[in-house]
């Protein structure tokens, strides 16, 4: 499978925050390859929260547990 064309966003002590660039025609969402990009950032999180905003502007989080793609995690931007 494709993994999604994103961008890192930010990057803090407590997240890393990317953003779905698409175009979606081309490249899968982030929402849709998930375990792909938790796979190719998994070696940088080092304990952070993974969030990312998806292909309708909502910020969402990648739920990561021993480096693997969990669940979603919906919040808000004051969780930032």
């Amino acid at each position: 499978m494709r993994v999604a064309n994103y961008a890192v966003e930010k990057t803090c002590d407590k997240y890393i925050l990317i953003r779905d660039l698409g175009p979606w025609d081309q490249f899968p969402s982030i929402t849709n390859s998930a375990e792909e990009v938790v796979e190719q950032l998994a070696c940088t999180l080092l304990g952070r929260r993974l969030f990312y905003i998806d292909t309708e502007g909502e910020l969402t989080e990648l739920v990561v547990e021993d480096g693997k793609f969990k669940c979603f995690g919906f919040l808000s931007k004051e969780d930032l």
